[in-house]
Order: structure tokens, then sequence, then C-alpha cells
């Protein structure tokens, strides 16, 4: 899908205001995801992610410097006309309701990975997300503690109509990441590999959940609600979706 991205809308390395990335080390980890082809620790290569999502300033400033993806613009194979950025005022404004360091969200995966390509970056891969992810303030790994767990699963408990914050109000984890939890579900770059059988998803179609991917996934670890929730989320969506709280992170090599 990437080439035929580019294909569409060309574009020069570009850098957007706020745009700070974090080293994350490398490592191993446990996945809640169970590769059929890959047995044990998922390996980690290094890696720099950005601290806080893209807010609405960023990306309404990538919006003007490429105007093919602005809102009623974007084309339709990249972006439902009828989601897509709907929630500012028009496609150079964002509008009294909608706040520059809100993260941005109504966003396809087409349109955040023209954005993470643009400042030659990509979105983060599943593992990556989960592995940065997992950490709290003072661990690399909390996913073991149920207080931990519960704090984030209050978060999903919230009322889908309540509004975003700003990004960077949530406390920095280990690597110094924040909103990692607690504020917008977020993208992957691989997320259409996320095969998930359908007796772990309530699913009326199975058949929807099947996706071109590296591997056919099962749950492992079926007591980690709060991630699971997000990988059931993410395998239901098309690259062309949006939604009202899914935004977007971007990730790069160590230089």
């Amino acid at each position: 899908m990437r080439s035929v991205l580019l294909a569409c809308c060309l574009f020069s390395t570009a850098s957007f205001a706020g745009s700070a990335y974090v080293r994350v080390p490398a490592g191993g980890f446990s996945s809640v995801l169970k590769y059929e082809d890959s047995k044990g620790k998922q390996k980690i290569v290094g890696f720099e992610l950005m601290k806080n999502p893209v807010t609405n300033a960023q990306f309404l400033a990538f919006v003007r410097k490429y105007p093919q993806w602005q809102k009623g613009k974007a084309p339709k194979a990249f972006a439902e006309p009828t989601h897509y950025l709907s929630h500012w005022q028009s496609a150079l404004v964002l509008g009294g309701k909608v706040k520059p360091q809100q993260p941005v969200t109504q966003v396809s995966w087409f349109s955040a990975s023209a954005y993470c390509e643009a400042q030659g970056a990509r979105l983060p891969t599943w593992n990556e997300w989960e592995y940065t992810a997992a950490a709290d303030r003072t661990r690399h790994d909390a996913r073991k503690d149920p207080a931990w767990r519960e704090s984030i699963l209050g978060w999903y408990a919230k009322p889908s109509n309540t509004p975003i914050a700003d990004v960077g109000k949530t406390p920095a984890n280990v690597y110094g990441i924040q909103d990692l939890h607690g504020l917008i579900w977020e993208w992957t770059e691989d997320y259409s590999a996320m095969l998930v059988s359908a007796d772990n998803r309530n699913q009326s179609d199975p058949d929807k959940s099947k996706f071109c991917g590296a591997s056919a996934l099962s749950m492992a670890d079926k007591e980690n609600y709060a991630v699971m929730m997000r990988v059931a989320m993410l395998s239901s969506l098309e690259a062309v979706n949006s939604t009202s709280n899914l935004g977007f992170r971007c990730a790069k090599p160590l230089p």
C-alpha cells in the first residue's frame, strides 16, 4: 500500500513543530499476541518514538503544506469523505470546538502514514507500540500489575463523547513517552496483520477479521484485557476508516 500512497501523493521530507522523538532501547518482551510462526519473546530493535501523539496543530501544518490531504480533498480511496477530519470547521480552520493541542483524530491510516513519511518517519509497528506502552513511570513492563491494568480500564469506561484532553498531560513512562494510555487509540503500521481468530472476537461476520498479514495471530494473554481491546479495535478497521478517538504518532529508526 505504501508504494500506492507515494505514487499518489509525492512530497519531500519535512518537519512539523513540536515533533519531539524519544529513544526506545532494544529489548525483548512477550506480546499479548501469539505468533504462530514465532515462539517466545519478540525481539525489538531500538527505535525512536514521538513523545506525544500528533496534534491538530501539527496536522493542520501538514495539510497546509500538502493540500491533497486536506478535508474535502483527500482521495476517497485513502480517506472516508464523511468522517475524515469531520470535526474540523473547514479544510484549514479547526473551529471553536477543536483545540490545537488536542491529538488529531478522524484520520485514516493512509493520511497518518503520509504525515509520518513527510518527515522521514513511519507509523510504529504493533510490537513497538505494545513494547513501549507496557511501561509505567518506573518499570519497563508493568502489565502484571492489577492496579496498572485497572487504571487503563478506567479510561475505557469513560463515555465516548467526553472531550479529549490536550497531549502531554499524563505522566511520562520510564522511556520518557506520554499519552500511550488514557487519551486516544493509535494507528500502527501493521494494524492489518492483526489476524485475530473469530472465537476471540465477537463479530457477526468472522470473515471481516481476515486481513493479509505475515502470520495468523491469537491471544496469548487473555487476562490483559486492556491491551486486547486495542487489538480488537484496530483489527476491525480498514485503512480508509477514521474515528473520533483514533489518532497516531510516528516512529523512526535510531540514527
